[in-house]
């Protein structure tokens, strides 16, 4: 094997770079998350530059890679690792929801969700996640929001808030588990291609797994309205993440969540 000179070590970890800055809610947020110059870090994605071992480790710690990313193609990187839903006590029952799940199902790109709030009915939450495909399987990464995480008494740093989930595909729609970094609490999500004008809408509900309890709910209908891969409206749609009222929805939205309506 050659060794790889420095101007294709520095368009490797570029190319990496901007494919792990698509699932990112803006590049300026990420710079300033890693404490990164944002000039300084265009020449990182544009291959002109390459970074100091501690800014490098810094960034593999952001984005929950190992160092491959200068060597590698992110779509090399684990290659050949043997999947959990591979394993031979459940390779026939869960892995075809996983292989199934295709671009025309469900393409990769941004998503706006919106759902009512656990904590509290009388507020709903909007979101951003980046729904994105890596050997063979179909995954989603997203940001809780502050006030969120604020609420529940989590912290509000960007490491604490991201969430990431394994997509399926099922019978009528999808099916998604996701957590947040090192949780034992997981929610388990359904959603529907609904009509729409731009048949850009899905629908369904997402389930806590928590206890029972007085306060709170477990379970709230969920809408994702995909944006492709438009920066502008990611970025429009990362800055109205948080807490709104009913209100604050666009029409087909309050249709679809059927607010006022129990959950059944």
């Amino acid at each position: 094997m050659s060794r790889p000179s420095p101007s294709e070590l520095r368009n490797t970890l570029g190319a990496n770079l901007r494919e792990l800055c698509r699932s990112t809610e803006s590049i300026s947020a990420l710079c300033r998350d890693l404490g990164i110059n944002r000039t300084q870090f265009n020449r990182y994605l544009s291959g002109e530059s390459f970074p100091r071992p501690d800014v490098l480790f810094r960034i593999c710690q952001y984005f929950n890679v190992d160092a491959r990313i200068i060597l590698e193609p992110l779509s090399d990187i684990g290659s050949g690792s043997k999947s959990l839903l591979q394993h031979p006590e459940i390779e026939d029952f869960l892995s075809g929801g996983v292989e199934q799940l295709r671009e025309t199902i469900f393409p990769a790109g941004f998503y706006r969700f919106v759902r009512r709030s656990f904590l509290d009915d009388t507020q709903f939450i909007q979101g951003l996640v980046y729904v994105y495909r890596r050997e063979g399987a179909t995954f989603l990464r997203g940001f809780e929001a502050k006030e969120a995480m604020a609420q529940q008494g989590l912290p509000g740093d960007p490491r604490s808030r991201e969430f990431r989930g394994l997509l399926l595909a099922q019978e009528g729609g999808i099916a998604g588990l996701v957590s947040r970094r090192n949780s034992l609490t997981t929610s388990f999500n359904f959603l529907a291609q609904v009509p729409s004008f731009q048949n850009n809408y899905w629908v369904g509900y997402t389930v806590r797994t928590v206890r029972e309890s007085g306060t709170g709910s477990r379970i709230a209908r969920l809408v994702y309205e995909y944006l492709g891969h438009s920066g502008m409206k990611a970025r429009r749609a990362a800055r109205n993440s948080g807490f709104c009222a009913a209100s604050d929805l666009v029409a087909y939205e309050r249709n679809q969540l059927r607010v006022g309506e129990p959950f059944y």
